[in-house]
């Protein structure tokens, strides 16, 4: 903005800038600040299960708030599912920060999403045997 605003202009740094440019910039700039800031905040003082909660309560369609509940509980598995394979690349000498070492983890990676959507299915699977009918119990 302050590139092309109109308005009376000032020098910074050898660059002709908008005078009410630069606020608007500057104004921008603090709401981007402070709304990552309260949402770093907010994700660390709050349990997954309330945050899902308080969504429910803010009437979230159902179906977006069971996806993120699932997605909260299998980041974990997925987590430890790469932290084992990156022992065992480690373990059979492939340094993953390596630049020649690179496609090993990227087909980690995509044996990684593999698994991880296989699982899933089966999941599906287990929960539809159990009597899940597209809503979680309360």
């Amino acid at each position: 903005m302050p590139f092309i605003a109109t308005g009376p202009k000032t020098e910074v740094l050898g660059l002709s800038l908008s005078e009410p440019g630069l606020v608007a910039a500057f104004g921008l700039l603090a709401k981007g600040t402070i709304g990552v800031a309260s949402s770093l905040t907010f994700a660390a003082t709050t349990e997954p299960d309330d945050i899902l909660r308080g969504l429910e309560r803010l009437r979230m369609p159902d179906l977006l708030v069971q996806i993120m509940g699932f997605m909260i509980r299998y980041l974990d598995v997925v987590t430890a599912e790469w932290s084992r394979m990156l022992v065992a690349m480690r373990s059979r000498g492939c340094d993953p920060r390596s630049p020649k070492h690179w496609p090993t983890p990227a087909r980690g990676m995509g044996a990684l999403f593999i698994r991880s959507y296989e699982r899933g299915e089966r999941i599906h699977l287990a929960m539809l045997s159990r009597g899940y009918n597209g809503s979680l119990p309360r």
